[in-house]
C-alpha cells in the first residue's frame, strides 16, 4: 500500500513537490538526526569501532603529497606508472586494472553501493592498498573492523534529489566526510585529514559520454544516468574544496589531459614529477 502511494506520487508532476517534501523530512529528521547522534558519541569519546582504522591515519602524511587518480577517460596506463612511487589514492574501477600494472595505489577508495556490489570480487584481490570505504555500504562490517578504513559520509540532502545543490567540506574525517557528488571529493577530505598539503588530480575529467563504454577509463559494469549533469554537481563542489584549501594553505592542482575541470590550477603531470620526456 505504501508503496503503490509511493509510486504515484513520483509519477505525478501534480504531486512531485509533496514527494519530495515528505523525502525531505525523512532524510532530516531521520538519518540526518542519527548521523548526528553517532558523530555526537564519538566526540565526546565513545568511539565507534567501525572508524578507528581511520582514525589511525590522521596526520600520518603531514605536508607530504599525493596523487588521488580518477577513472575519467582521459587516463591512461603511461600516467599511471609515472606515479607509481608516489603517495596515490585510488578509486572504484581502478582496482580493476592493478594486476595489469604490476602494481596497486598506496590507499584505494569506494563509496557508491552499486559500484561496490560490481567490483567486489577484485576489491576481495586487493594486497597492498589500504582500502577507505564509505559507510554507506553496509555489507562489510566485519572487513571494516579487521582491515579496511570506513569513513562516516554525510549525504547532505543528495539521497533526496540532485535538484538542490549542496556541499560542504570537513577537515575531520574520523567525525564526518561530505559527499561532494563524487568519491573523488571525499578522498580529498581524507587526504586533508591525513595532512597531506599538495594534492594532484589525475584523471579527473568530469565530464561523462552518453556512451556506456567511453564513460571511464575502467569500466566499472554502471552506467551513470545522470551524465548531463554530474559536471554541474561535482563543479559546485569542487568550488568548496578550493575554498577550503586556499584559507588552510593546501595545494590542490589539476593533472588531468583535458576534460572540465577548471577550479584548480592546471599542472602538466611530468613537469610536475620533474620527469625528461623524450621527444
Amino acid at each position: 500500500m505504501l508503496q503503490t502511494i509511493k509510486r504515484n506520487l513520483q509519477k505525478s508532476e501534480k504531486h512531485r513537490s509533496l514527494y519530495l517534501i515528505i523525502k525531505k523530512i525523512k532524510h532530516y529528521y531521520g538519518k540526518t538526526l542519527i548521523f548526528n547522534m553517532r558523530m555526537f558519541l564519538r566526540y565526546i569519546g565513545i568511539s565507534n569501532f567501525h572508524y578507528k582504522n581511520l582514525k589511525k591515519l590522521k596526520n600520518t602524511n603531514e605536508n607530504q603529497r599525493c596523487f588521488i587518480i580518477a577513472t575519467g577517460p582521459s587516463l591512461t596506463i603511461e600516467d599511471l606508472n609515472k606515479v607509481r612511487d608516489e603517495k596515490t589514492f585510488g578509486m572504484n574501477s581502478l582496482c580493476k586494472i592493478y594486476g595489469e600494472i604490476g602494481w596497486e595505489t598506496t590507499y584505494y577508495g569506494i563509496q557508491d553501493t552499486y559500484v561496490y556490489e560490481k567490483l567486489k570480487g577484485d576489491i576481495a584481490s586487493i594486497k597492498k592498498s589500504t582500502i577507505i570505504i564509505g559507510d554507506s555500504i553496509k555489507d562489510s562490517w566485519e572487513d571494516y573492523q579487521k582491515k579496511w578504513c570506513s569513513y562516516p559520509l554525510n549525504m547532505l540532502n543528495h539521497l533526496v534529489t540532485y535538484e538542490d545543490l549542496t556541499a560542504d567540506f570537513s577537515e575531520n574525517s574520523y567525525m564526518k566526510v561530505y559527499d561532494g557528488y563524487t568519491i573523488t571529493y571525499s578522498l580529498i577530505q581524507i587526504a586533508v585529514y591525513m595532512g597531506f598539503k599538495e594534492i594532484v588530480l589525475m584523471g579527473c575529467d568530469c565530464n561523462y559520454s552518453d556512451n556506456k563504454d567511453n564513460q571511464h577509463f575502467v569500466s566499472s559494469g554502471v552506467f551513470d544516468s545522470t551524465y548531463k549533469t554530474a559536471g554541474k554537481r561535482m563543479m559546485f563542489a569542487y568550488e568548496k574544496a578550493k575554498e577550503f584549501a586556499d584559507a588552510n594553505n593546501i595545494m590542490i592542482y589539476n593533472a588531468t589531459r583535458g576534460g572540465m575541470l577548471e577550479v584548480f590550477p592546471r599542472v602538466d603531470l611530468d613537469e610536475i614529477l620533474n620527469l625528461k620526456v623524450n621527444k
